[in-house]
């Protein structure tokens, strides 16, 4: 199950200086998320994102939240080298050197086990329903007892799409590729009960995201 390439409506990534890249959806979006993650993950411990995208996030999380080890990934080589030349600016004594993993590939769990934090953003959407059934497969099994999940982004509610807005971005990425597209609420926390996680709970985030969060148990 490797990664497809991101369709053309994705947000994008732009070129910035000493080869790092920015992307402004991480720049909207960095200071709630921050907020999310200090007010409902671990005060400490080791903490990993999937698809950490650019390394915008890491940087901004790993400051905020100096308990944390964060560790990023990405499955992309360019991906990488922006994160750690974000990392390399920002020479924070908690933040890793980014890794290669692939969330929707099984196995990788068993590999990186004994988090206490496991964190994605904006990625459910992007990859198809049997890639993320995996992704939340595999964070369980490489969450410690105790260990938290958080996954934001754009989701379906029980009464259809949050906005007009959601609705035309859910049909623009179907019709590039009809497996991908938002997930609902119900159906990333069957998958969360599904891989033995409890649901804890889900926040609302700005426009329109949300912040769902499942615990293993201890």
């Amino acid at each position: 199950m490797a990664r497809r390439p991101a369709p053309g409506t994705a947000s994008t990534a732009h070129p910035a200086e000493n080869g790092r890249l920015t992307a402004p959806s991480a720049l909207r979006n960095a200071a709630a998320i921050c907020e999310v993650i200090a007010t409902h993950g671990p005060a400490r411990g080791r903490a990993l994102e999937l698809a950490s995208g650019t390394g915008e996030h890491a940087v901004r999380i790993a400051a905020h939240c100096p308990g944390l080890r964060w560790q990023p990934s990405e499955i992309a080589p360019d991906r990488r080298a922006s994160i750690d030349a974000w990392a390399a600016e920002a020479a924070l004594p908690n933040l890793a050197a980014a890794i290669q993993i692939d969330a929707t590939h099984p196995g990788w769990g068993a590999r990186h086990g004994g988090q206490d934090l496991i964190f994605c953003s904006n990625i459910l959407h992007l990859i198809s329903a049997p890639e993320a059934e995996c992704l939340i497969r595999e964070a369980a099994t490489a969450l410690a007892p105790g260990g938290v999940l958080m996954i934001y982004g754009p989701f379906r509610r029980d009464h259809g799409f949050a906005s007009d807005g959601d609705a035309a971005f859910h049909a623009s990425l179907i019709a590039q590729d009809p497996q991908i597209g938002y997930k609902s609420v119900q159906q990333v926390q069957g998958w969360f009960d599904q891989a033995g996680l409890q649901v804890a709970d889900e926040i609302p985030m700005p426009a329109n995201n949300l912040t769902q969060i499942a615990r293993k148990p201890r």
